[in-house]
């Protein structure tokens, strides 16, 4: 072979050599790319996953603060009624308030100037309540000044039930219904002022120690005696309960408690 020729064989087998190197390294190129793009694809499938989760808890949110809403709307307009209600209670107890004093006002202006202005007696009649030409009270009697004032106390206007019990015994002191009202205007004391309703019961056990009120109104200042821690005093009515109205179921009950206070 001559030197040309081989000359010639040489720069082709680098030809060779270079293309195939070439070849190889574009396969590896591609290869790449391809694995490039699976990875891109599952990146964009991941973020695709992440954004429809994410759209998916937006999604609820927006349901439940919708959810929220509605029962906050709900919720307001049934507070709105209710205040509406108890407003409206309100007002009807304060009107019926004003008219009951106003009527207790008007009956004690009624008695005063009846007062003042003395009637003719029925024959045989030496005192009570003021009458007319015909016998009968005039105006208001007093089961009606005691009935009045017994409604105020039931509803809970117990100002404006002391307000007419103790107008009913000024007017009428020895009427059979006077201790039972005293016994009232005790019993209004009760829970705002104990030291008042003590007072009250025993000006009732001294006026009308005849009553059926009076062994209750004993017995209840014993209870009060206990509530002050005042044991040797209190022992002292629930004696007097039982040595005065032995009979009475009040004075069971103070046997029971003279047993749970010996000494």
């Amino acid at each position: 072979m001559t030197t040309s020729a081989a000359r010639s064989a040489f720069v082709l087998a680098l030809g060779l050599t270079a293309g195939c190197a070439l070849k190889g390294d574009v396969r590896k190129v591609e290869l790449q790319v391809q694995a490039l793009q699976a990875d891109l694809a599952k990146s964009n499938a991941a973020r695709a996953a992440e954004r429809d989760t994410i759209l998916a808890a937006v999604r609820l949110l927006q349901q439940a603060l919708a959810t929220q809403q509605a029962y906050l709307v709900q919720l307001r307009g049934d507070l709105r009624t209710e205040l509406l209600a108890v407003q409206q209670q309100l007002v009807a107890v304060q009107e019926l308030t004003g008219q009951s004093q106003q009527r207790l006002t008007e009956l004690r202006s009624r008695m005063e100037a009846r007062a003042q202005q003395p009637d003719p007696a029925v024959p045989g009649q030496t005192g009570g309540a003021p009458v007319g030409p015909s016998g009968n009270p005039a105006g208001p009697g007093p089961d009606q000044m005691y009935d009045v004032s017994l409604q105020q106390y039931r509803r809970g206007s117990l100002a404006t039930a002391r307000l007419g019990f103790r107008e009913f015994l000024r007017v009428f002191p020895a009427h059979e219904r006077a201790s039972d009202a005293l016994f009232y205007i005790g019993e209004s004391f009760e829970q705002a002022a104990p030291d008042s309703a003590a007072a009250v019961y025993d000006q009732l056990v001294r006026a009308y120690p005849n009553s059926p009120r009076a062994p209750s109104a004993l017995y209840k200042q014993g209870l009060f005696a206990e509530q002050r821690g005042d044991r040797a005093l209190a022992r002292t009515f629930y004696s007097r309960v039982i040595a005065g109205y032995p009979r009475s179921p009040e004075a069971d009950l103070a046997r029971q408690n003279q047993q749970r206070l010996r000494p």
